[in-house]
């Protein structure tokens, strides 16, 4: 369980970045990384999603600052 939390931040982390790359500068990175194959992009955009639904899943369910104060 832990590594798929780490794992859906991480690709969360990569989509940001990716995504403020090509806000600031209007280079597709995720299109460029998928070799301009619609069908890889979608996926990764797909999977981006399950993994956001995911963390907020964990985040209400498991309540990782449950201690902090």
């Amino acid at each position: 369980m832990k590594f798929t939390c780490y794992l859906c931040v991480s690709l969360l982390v990569i989509s940001a970045i990716c995504g403020g790359v090509y806000a600031f500068s209007g280079f597709d990175v995720i299109k460029y990384l998928s070799f301009g194959s619609d069908s890889v992009y979608r996926s990764f955009l797909a999977v981006t999603a399950i993994a956001a639904l995911f963390t907020i899943y964990s985040m209400i369910f498991f309540k990782p600052f449950k201690g902090l104060k």
